[in-house]
């Protein structure tokens, strides 16, 4: 088999019907699987595998593992030799994914590709590549800073504007689309599940050049990707909490614990002085400010400041979580096309922590 597309669904059901579909549609002249990895959903995810791609496997975990733990139970469950992860909430474009695999073919070096991604108005989403995490630029990662000075080292995207459709060797390419050869990814054990979601990506990516392969993105490989919509309508900081504490424990693991809780402290010190500025904006009448906008950025940045002063962050108590991936672990020898089915909530209760259906 020459690839596996592996893809976490979360209450999702929507967004990965739209993302199957464009894989059935674009996806042409490889021998490939999809893997969709249920990861405790509470939607009816088996209903609606069972009438998508006839080579689908829907593999069922009782306990959300989060990003690295459900995508490394993906890949047990394949038998490729490249493997794709792929977001629920993206669209498949074109030959996007065969430009992935020929990139990888063309230089033996390569381990691990990314793509370039498009918000849902096909504009540039500039997060496709990054660099890997320092305290200077973390906060410096603004739109208008990107804007105006998008060829700024510090930023890590310079590529994406002086060779928007070739390969460029990058720091960090966006989990929401990742290609890496399945051997690499084994031997380096998997994505970390030291975080439970955000800069899973970044750990790995920091990991591949030190074994001595490349991390590489292709700018003609192009992928809409929806991520935080639904975070955005709703009005939640929960992803703006754990993403920063996800940054957290990678500054600590590969820089240090000074490091990490300078990082916290700029962080807060930050967070302090916009909280600073939008305070007085939410007293100015409506016609004077988009106040929906400025209450929206005054409750994402109280959260930060309370998360660098420990009152909040992200804790879960899931049971056991996936572990990383042993080298060399034997593959699954069936790779027959099974249909899914739904497993009763009842069922998932006295299942194991994993099944394929």
């Amino acid at each position: 088999m020459e690839l596996s597309i592996i893809i976490v669904n979360w209450d999702s059901i929507d967004f990965t019907r739209e993302c199957l579909a464009s894989i059935g549609t674009n996806v042409r002249g490889l021998e490939y699987e999809v893997i969709v990895v249920d990861n405790a959903s509470r939607d009816d995810i088996g209903v609606l595998c069972s009438e998508m791609l006839p080579s689908l496997k829907l593999v069922r975990s009782c306990e959300n593992l989060g990003f690295a733990g459900a995508n490394n139970l993906g890949v047990e469950h394949s038998c490729g030799e490249k493997l794709l992860f792929l977001n629920p909430d993206t669209l498949v474009l074109e030959d996007a994914v065969q430009k992935l695999v020929s990139a990888l073919d063309s230089d033996p070096e390569l381990g691990v590709v990314g793509c370039r991604l498009l918000n849902r108005d096909y504009s540039l989403q500039a997060s496709c590549v990054q660099p890997f995490p320092t305290i200077m630029n973390q906060l410096l990662t603004l739109d208008w800073i990107q804007k105006q000075w998008p060829r700024w080292s510090l930023l890590g995207i310079r590529s994406l504007f002086d060779n928007p459709d070739g390969l460029s060797g990058v720091e960090v390419v966006s989990g929401a689309c990742l290609m890496v050869r399945r051997d690499i990814f084994e031997r380096l054990g998997g994505f970390s599940t030291d975080y439970f979601l955000y800069a899973e990506e970044a750990d790995l990516c920091r990991r591949i050049p030190s074994a001595g392969w490349k991390v590489c993105h292709v700018g003609n490989a192009q992928v809409v990707h929806f991520g935080g919509e639904s975070s955005k309508s709703n009005g939640s900081t929960f992803s703006d909490v754990v993403m920063h504490e996800s940054v957290f424990k990678l500054l600590r693991k590969f820089r240090g614990a000074a490091y990490a809780y300078l990082y916290r402290a700029a962080l807060l010190l930050s967070a302090a002085v916009r909280l600073g500025v939008l305070a007085p904006l939410l007293f100015l009448p409506s016609s004077m400010t988009d106040r929906g906008a400025v209450l929206r950025a005054f409750r994402k940045w109280r959260s930060i400041a309370r998360w660098g002063l420990a009152l909040e962050g992200w804790s879960h108590n899931l049971g056991k979580r996936a572990s990383p991936i042993p080298p060399r672990r034997l593959l699954l020898k069936n790779t027959t096309a099974v249909k899914a089915r739904a497993l009763s909530a009842n069922a998932c209760k006295d299942a194991p922590s994993s099944e394929t259906v």
